[in-house]
């Protein structure tokens, strides 16, 4: 099991300079991973500082060498996909290939969306999805590509470089449980980063059931990543470790919004969670 940390693109870290030192801070401790939330507004009534949680990652590249990286979620939905492609390949780049891509739906709806007259409606948001990663990954294949999907239509283009990785950077979907249409679309990806409907993570039995259910319908027998988000300090003893058992390849310890900023650092610098133990949980 990997550890990552799960931080607000706004509030008392929404500063890209103030990211890209926290990111640094958390390679030297040990963290495997950093990754930001990708929101534009959250909520219409916020006065919070927020920062573009892309150009927050450059910084973030910048200022580290091995910590992976990426947006948890990105809502591909509201952005054209080939500026995602260009985005995620240039990243990809600059992080001498570390870049993880999440993708959602996009959430909240009304603030993410509506606000700004964009399309709400969470069937339309998913078929945007799926078309958007289609469109991706045919412009990662640096090869000619052209679609004619219901959302989105291009002519033939090649887009060069292609990302560092190959064939692609890894993608994460994320998915409401126990909702199933999202489960067998990040079958055909490279993980999955579950909650509830509310928000709150899924116990060890219930992922166990879901990895059940996405290994039904997937065709390839590959690394599959399953992400877990919380606080390890509000675990019970064992706990960490049945999430291994149960599959989990990674935990993301979460960062609220409203976490004060002398809280967050010496949570990052405290290391992950049994950090001195990983071998014996996975």
């Amino acid at each position: 099991m990997r550890f990552g940390l799960h931080l607000p693109n706004f509030g008392p870290v929404g500063d890209p300079k103030m990211l890209a030192s926290l990111a640094a801070e958390a390679e030297s401790a040990g963290w495997d991973g950093f990754f930001l939330w990708d929101h534009i507004l959250g909520d219409p009534q916020w006065r919070e500082p927020m920062v573009d949680p892309w150009i927050a990652l450059a910084a973030v590249a910048c200022a580290t060498r091995e910590i992976r990286l990426g947006a948890l979620v990105t809502a591909v939905p509201r952005r054209r996909p080939w500026h995602l492609a260009r985005e995620t390949t240039t990243l990809d780049h600059l992080s001498d290939g570390r870049l993880i891509v999440g993708v959602g739906l996009g959430f909240p709806a009304d603030a993410e969306f509506e606000q700004f007259g964009e399309e709400g409606d969470v069937r339309r948001r998913a078929h945007r999805l799926d078309e958007g990663l289609a469109v991706m990954a045919g412009l990662w294949s640096g090869e000619p590509f052209a679609f004619d999907g219901d959302e989105y239509q291009m002519r033939e283009t090649v887009f060069l470089p292609t990302p560092l990785q190959r064939p692609r950077p890894p993608v994460w979907v994320a998915c409401r449980w126990p909702n199933r249409a999202p489960l067998r679309r990040a079958a055909r990806w490279d993980g999955i980063f579950p909650e509830h409907a509310g928000g709150t993570r899924l116990s060890p039995p219930e992922l166990t059931e879901l990895l059940r259910y996405v290994r039904q319908h997937r065709e390839r027998a590959d690394q599959f990543d399953a992400i877990v988000a919380g606080r390890s300090g509000e675990l019970a003893d064992t706990e960490l470790a049945a999430y291994a058992a149960a599959g989990a390849t990674w935990w993301l310890e979460s960062i609220a919004p409203d976490d004060p900023l002398t809280a967050v650092r010496e949570r990052i610098s405290a290391g992950p969670p049994t950090v001195d133990r990983r071998d014996d949980i996975g």
